[in-house]
């Protein structure tokens, strides 16, 4: 019987330590070693932001029997682009035109001669702005260009304008700067909880930023204007 409550205690002090240790986990304390006395904890920081430049790409096709037929047709779509464009607000600086593609199936190495129709174009409209809300909002209203047969699409084209964070270097150190207080709070609560004192900063893990989509996704960022950027650094401090 003595033997039992002797082997009682030393489990009951593991599953103490145990909790302890989940508990801190859940506050970000990832680890304490009481060999040299220190903590080490991550910093969680989280910050929405806008984008501020758009890259939107209209691709547009056309397919003829006639090499002439084709380019008139894609010279006629891309004016009506450019003309709608122009309409929005967008200036020259801000449209790219790119030169008209024609392709004969026929002249193909590998190409059947079977096809529908011989010749197949392409070209392409490329709006870069930094004005993100007028490139959002013209991207909704392409209807009048498809009633006026433009056939809009293409892998290129992607299904609408993308993107992007070109100042994320502005943002950046006060991302990290927020992830640095957090982590130092966590480290100062739990010195006083273990009766220490927090000591210098020992070494620190920046850790990787992400850029996600407005509701936390990450699945294809360049889609939404608005985004989250999220960084988790690590941290170690000594405790005296």
């Amino acid at each position: 019987m003595a033997d039992a409550r002797i082997g009682f205690f030393p489990a009951l002090l593991l599953a103490g330590g145990i909790a302890f240790a989940g508990v801190q986990m859940g506050k970000g304390i990832e680890r304490f070693r009481t060999a040299d006395r220190t903590v080490t904890v991550k910093g969680l920081a989280e910050r929405d932001v806008k984008s501020d430049f758009a890259v939107w790409t209209l691709s547009f096709r056309r397919a003829a029997n006639e090499f002439s037929a084709v380019q008139q047709m894609l010279t006629g779509d891309r004016e009506r682009i450019i003309a709608f464009l122009r309409g929005e607000g967008f200036t020259d600086a801000e449209i790219e035109v790119r030169p008209l593609q024609v392709q004969d199936l026929l002249a193909r190495e590998y190409g059947s001669e079977r096809v529908a129709l011989r010749f197949n174009g392409q070209g392409q409209v490329t709006v870069k702005s930094a004005r993100v809300d007028a490139v959002a909002q013209a991207s909704n209203k392409v209807d009048p260009l498809i009633e006026a047969g433009v056939q809009l699409g293409g892998d290129d084209s992607g299904g609408g304008p993308r993107y992007q964070l070109r100042g994320f270097n502005d943002v950046k150190p006060h991302l990290l700067e927020e992830a640095t207080l957090s982590a130092r709070e966590q480290a100062k609560k739990f010195a006083a909880d273990a009766g220490a004192t927090l000591g210098p900063l020992k070494s620190a893990n920046q850790g990787a930023i992400r850029i996600l989509d407005d509701d936390g996704s990450d699945m294809d960022t360049s889609r939404t204007i608005g985004k989250r950027l999220r960084v988790v650094s690590t941290f170690e401090f000594a405790l005296e």
